[in-house]
């Protein structure tokens, strides 16, 4: 019987865990373009800004099911970059509030002038874009390696 609580105590704690974990990394994808650069300063850390059409666009659903959502990146990619995505969902009940839709525009206006989806762009912490990609069939760590290879 004790035994049987203990092993409860564990699940539940794991749960919080993870479900925190999952809340924090949603919340931190919500910044805007001036709180990832001003992370990015304090944390000396570059920005990874994320073109995405996450209801639509094959692709992007790809890369971020294959490569961002994984623990392998993620786990890589936290001490390396500030990540910020721009989001353009086409359902209705996928609607970004007024506010971020014009953010996401800005940043595309500023860093994807031609449209492209899904397009990664590595910034510095002073937004110049250090370079670009786009989805690419790979692991989560070879991914990581070329984002990282933009200094």
């Amino acid at each position: 019987m004790k035994k049987m609580k203990s092993m409860k105590r564990m699940l539940v704690f794991a749960v919080t865990l993870f479900i925190s974990s999952i809340t924090m990394f949603a919340q931190h994808n919500d910044l805007s373009i001036d709180e990832a650069q001003e992370e990015a300063k304090e944390q000396n850390k570059r920005i990874v800004l994320i073109f995405q059409g996450s209801d639509w666009c094959a692709p992007c659903i790809k890369l971020e099911k294959e490569i961002l959502e994984t623990e392998e990146f993620e786990t890589l990619a936290k001490d390396q970059f500030v990540i910020v995505k721009a989001d353009f969902p086409r359902s209705k009940k996928n609607q970004l509030p007024e506010e971020r839709k014009k953010h996401n525009a800005g940043l595309a206006e500023k860093y994807n002038k031609n449209g492209y989806f899904p397009y990664v762009v590595v910034l510095n912490s002073e937004g110049a874009v250090l370079g670009a990609l786009g989805y690419q069939k790979s692991t989560p760590t070879d991914y990581f390696n070329k984002l990282n290879s933009f200094k």
